[in-house]
């Protein structure tokens, strides 16, 4: 996709979470923690998972691809916010746009993986014996690879309908990146079609998405209750806690930002709200998926004493 630059705007300047120079070294090394930490987190449950043949099913192939999009997701905005705190909040249209389009990528992607995993659930549940049929490695790849296609055609309606847009002179982005929302708010050409892509796509996605998530559990939850032994019960609602956990995180996070962001003069409060959507979501996952998953935990082990010794 060529970048096309139909305004005067070379360059936006990204006004960041405060102007207040008192804040910027707390700051900086609690987004520099949150980073590390994801970094290191999501990495280190991918090497698990790709290390131990226990854990190479499609759970955890829907899991290893999850760690993979938040740990891309977090590169695409944090180092540049983090250079931020100390130097010009200055970025490129080039850049901002490219920015865009992997924010918008990797978010939408992350929306049809928890779908799939949800997914996964409900044949593991509901479907025992038919669990390794149904999701063979042709079918987890093909959901995968429609996870990412869907991810890829979102981020190119959002960045090319933004590449038609004409920035006059306003240039100052009230957040730490580049997104939708923001950006359309310094455009000086309409932006109706911008609003109505925005909401076409961000509609049809979360829409499906979570209904698709609904009816996999209220499958599961009804399969659930006849089972006749408590033990029984707790184990299966075991496998799926995780799962829920992540899925209420990262929805009702992106709910809540977007909800704040759409009211008028709330930007400001927005690009707040979103460091709970963009950055802690991505480092919580893998606390979620190792905490209290004793297939991790004793893949671990395992991997940390071959390592060892």
């Amino acid at each position: 996709m060529m970048l096309r630059n139909s305004s005067s705007v070379t360059k936006f300047i990204l006004l960041g979470l405060s102007a207040q120079s008192a804040l910027r070294l707390p700051l900086f090394f609690l987004f520099l923690g949150i980073y590390v930490f994801t970094v290191l987190g999501n990495l280190g449950l991918m090497a698990i998972i790709g290390l131990n043949s226990s854990l190479h099913t499609p759970m955890y192939f829907f899991l290893f691809n999850l760690s993979f999009i938040d740990l891309c997701y977090s590169c695409v905005f944090t180092p540049k916010m983090l250079s931020d705190f100390w130097s010009e909040n200055i970025i490129s249209y080039v850049g901002c746009m490219t920015q865009l389009f992997f924010f918008c990528f990797f978010v939408n992607s992350e929306c049809c993986v928890l779908v799939s995993m949800a997914y996964d659930r409900y044949v593991a549940i509901c479907s025992p014996l038919l669990y390794s049929v149904t999701m063979s490695p042709p079918v987890c790849s093909l959901l995968m690879f429609f996870s990412y296609v869907i991810g890829f055609s979102a981020a190119m309606a959002h960045t090319g309908s933004m590449l038609r847009l004409t920035f006059c002179n306003a240039s100052v982005i009230h957040h730490y990146l580049c997104e939708v929302l923001p950006l359309l708010q310094l455009s000086c050409s309409s932006t109706y079609i911008n609003e109505l892509v925005f909401f076409i796509v961000v509609g049809v996605v979360i829409t499906v998405s979570s209904i698709s998530i609904f009816i996999s559990y209220a499958l599961i939850i009804s399969n659930i209750l006849q089972i006749p032994s408590a033990e029984g019960i707790s184990k299966a609602f075991g496998t799926c806690g995780s799962h829920l956990t992540a899925v209420a995180l990262f929805f009702g996070s992106g709910a809540f930002t977007y909800l704040t962001t759409s009211f008028p003069g709330s930007l400001e409060q927005g690009s707040f709200a979103s460091v709970f959507y963009t950055n802690v979501v991505p480092m919580l996952n893998p606390l979620i998926y190792s905490l209290r998953n004793k297939d991790v935990k004793l893949a671990f082990d395992k991997t940390l004493k071959r390592v060892l010794l």
